[in-house]
């Protein structure tokens, strides 16, 4: 997935900006996606480069190139009707269950993806690396690590350890015979698991924070795959996800009623009484805090602690705006505490981009806690904002927010408020030391100034990429790989392109 092409949650931010950010740098890039039907529609220019012969036994697909409509970023779109093309989800159907053809859908998704990489296209283009993200693409570094020299380098990212596609057996398509045999390690607990695939067999992993890959080499974290991680040692790293600040820029964002930025944030109680307006609650923007989250509705992202604080909020004489979707018990909970509290609870359900980013820029405090977080944009987005956030001590959250005492408050790095322990009673806590600050106006504004004034751009993060690239794609690596004849060949590998 990709923004605006296609998005359900943080990995459409990053698959559109990264790209974006590289090629400022001056990498020649090209991003492959499934063609949804959405995306197809929105792409600007495209056109079919070739028909895909019968792969999988898929015999509907095309080959779109085109580029995205917001920026010059080129984009290869994998156009199947019956794989992509279907209501709902872009995972689940619309009633929340899985596609029971999810393994065949991706495994598609990256054998079409080999195909490009290893110049079996009419596409007069070749990558010296290929970037992975997530189980998705999990079987592309599989598949790549087993051609023939010359090949190009892979990198495989994984944003979610808890999201791991796993399938049975059955349902994951007829690989290459070759390569199911010398790959019997994907295997998890008797399934087939694209994110082990990707773990194991790329060149390089890497992680979306430095905290989160610590984090991962833990039975905690790690979701039963920590070990594949510690057996890459050096490979595997963390390199902090950023945010694309064209898009993501109070001075400039189309959605708000009023812009503003570092130095005049007056606009920004504008954006407050908008939205208030428009969501029907009660209150002077400048004494009533406003509290917002914006997330999926998921035990992760400690929403039904969320849950468990909200009438401790509207206590507080504080006002609530929630916007997501997920779990539908929680998703009830919180549509009845809507009703009961119409004046200071608002809940959207559903993923609004507009909507997202006018609640950014509205809210005094965004509530961001999370039982682990890889990374988390959203706070990123809100100090973006001059919004503080109210996070949990782990992963990218732990990297990103720097909590307000009396020694960060005194050397001016405070950003936002940390609680370590994923209950109720640490989440109030730090609550009550926002809300206690907010109610000090001069304090807050310096609070909200200073972090404005953090860098979170895409530019550091891809700067770091480029340099992983450039020494995976001129390292070399001696491995047994096992051919298709059942022959065993001693193959250097060496930089493609």
């Amino acid at each position: 997935e990709a923004y605006p092409l296609a998005k359900t949650g943080g990995l459409a931010d990053v698959s559109r900006a990264l790209p974006a950010a590289l090629m400022r740098l001056g990498a020649d890039v090209r991003l492959l996606m499934p063609g949804y039907p959405r995306a197809l529609e929105r792409v600007s220019h495209p056109r079919l480069v070739e028909d895909i012969p019968p792969l999988l036994d898929v015999v509907d697909a095309q080959l779109i190139a085109a580029r995205f409509p917001d920026c010059d970023l080129p984009v290869w779109l994998v156009d199947s009707p019956s794989l992509f093309d279907r209501d709902g989800g872009l995972y689940r159907d619309s009633n929340g269950v899985d596609w029971p053809d999810n393994a065949l859908r991706f495994a598609f998704l990256s054998q079409i993806a080999a195909e490009i990489a290893m110049g079996r296209t009419t596409l007069a283009w070749r990558p010296d690396v290929v970037h992975a993200n997530d189980w998705h693409t999990g079987l592309l570094p599989l598949l790549l690590a087993y051609e023939r020299e010359p090949r190009p380098r892979t990198v495989f990212t994984t944003h979610n350890m808890a999201f791991q596609g796993n399938f049975s057996r059955n349902a994951v398509p007829a690989l290459p015979e070759h390569v199911l045999r010398s790959a019997p390690d994907i295997d998890f607990y008797g399934r087939r698991s694209f994110l082990k695939a990707g773990l194991r067999y790329a060149d390089r992993v890497t992680t979306v924070s430095p905290t989160y890959s610590r984090e991962i080499l833990t039975p905690e974290f790690g979701f039963g795959l920590e070990g594949v991680l510690r057996d890459r040692g050096e490979d595997f790293s963390g390199i902090l996800n950023g945010i694309d600040d064209a898009i993501w820029n109070p001075a400039t964002d189309p959605c708000l009623p009023q812009n503003y930025r570092v130095g005049d944030v007056a606009g920004k109680r504008v954006c407050k009484r908008a939205l208030q307006e428009e969501l029907g609650l009660a209150g002077a923007p400048e004494t009533t805090p406003l509290i917002g989250y914006v997330s999926r509705l998921t035990h992760q992202k400690m929403a039904d602690t969320v849950l468990e604080v909200l009438p401790w909020i509207v206590e507080q004489g504080a006002q609530l705006v929630v916007v997501g979707e997920g779990d539908r018990e929680l998703e009830t909970a919180l549509l009845e505490a809507r009703r009961r509290h119409a004046d200071r609870v608002s809940v959207t359900i559903g993923y609004n981009e507009a909507l997202a980013h006018k609640l950014q820029a509205a809210s005094d405090i965004l509530l961001a806690p999370a039982r682990f977080e890889p990374c988390g944009l959203t706070q990123l987005y809100a100090l973006r904002y001059g919004t503080l956030p109210v996070v949990r001590r782990t992963g990218g959250l732990a990297d990103t927010v720097v909590d307000a005492n009396a020694r960060t408050i005194a050397d001016r790095t405070a950003s936002g408020f940390v609680f370590e322990k994923a209950h109720a009673e640490d989440l109030i806590s730090a609550l009550s030391r926002a809300l206690a600050l907010f109610r000090e106006p001069l304090l807050w504004r310096l609070l909200q100034l200073q972090a404005m004034t953090r860098e979170f751009s895409w530019d550091a993060s891809a700067a770091k990429f480029i340099e992983l690239y450039q020494d995976v794609a001129q390292t070399t690596r001696t491995e047994d790989v096992v051919l298709e004849g059942g022959e065993t060949e001693d193959t250097a590998r060496r930089a493609a392109g």
